[in-house]
């Protein structure tokens, strides 16, 4: 019986409450090991982070656990990462330590040349629909910042006034000077800390997190 290392992953609770939650995910893999004679070693999980960091906790004691003879079971390719270059890298790197990978939702496995050749080009395909979203979502979202139309969220650096946006001035400075320290080097939670020591609030009111700021500095910019 083959050994099998188990990688979960969640970004958000909205993920988790949509189906793939960690506990979801972990049955999958807790069921199919068995019925496929696979020995479940242990699951290894990253939960609230994002799937285009590859510096992530679980992941790494994963692929550092998954040796010659064993197998990387997730429940998808986007639980693994969202990044086509991290995807063929760490498909690559798992190749070198004579390990494979293996999808349940795709159902790729690279023990099979086939499973190979899939793997590869479904890493490519995500990767294009996810920039195609972002596209799309980008043009929506300067289209309605030209013509002066109502988000459904009110960015920072706006305010209602009718059925319009209008500029906030106040907030456009915070955005602007996050702005310039992001381009000096800092990072997001540098930023993050900087508004928060300054007092300077969110527009609900509340401390800023180092992805509202990437937000921030991305609508701005």
């Amino acid at each position: 019986m083959s050994k099998a290392i188990g990688y979960i992953r969640v970004s958000t609770q909205k993920q988790a409450d949509e189906g793939v939650s960690l506990d979801a995910q972990r049955a999958k893999i807790e069921a199919w090991c068995p019925a496929n004679d696979y020995e479940l070693a242990g699951i290894h999980c990253d939960e609230g982070i994002s799937g285009t960091k590859s510096d992530r906790d679980g992941l790494l004691s994963a692929m550092a656990e998954a040796g010659k003879g064993t197998a990387l079971v997730v429940y998808s390719l986007s639980r693994l990462t969202r990044s086509t270059k991290n995807l063929i890298s760490f498909g690559d790197k798992l190749e070198k330590q004579g390990a494979d990978l293996i999808s349940l939702t795709e159902k790729i496995d690279t023990t099979t040349v086939a499973g190979k050749m899939v793997f590869r080009m479904l890493g490519v395909l995500n990767e294009f629909e996810r920039d195609q979203v972002s596209e799309r979502t980008k043009a929506a979202l300067a289209h309605k910042k030209e013509t002066n139309q109502v988000y459904n969220h009110t960015p920072y650096g706006y305010t209602h006034s009718g059925e319009t946006l209008q500029k906030n001035d106040a907030e456009a400075a915070v955005a602007a000077q996050a702005v310039k320290l992001h381009k000096s080097g800092k990072t997001m939670r540098a930023i993050a800390c900087n508004l928060n020591e300054r007092g300077v609030p969110t527009k609900l009111g509340k401390q800023w997190q180092h992805k509202q700021v990437s937000r921030l500095i991305r609508s701005a910019m």
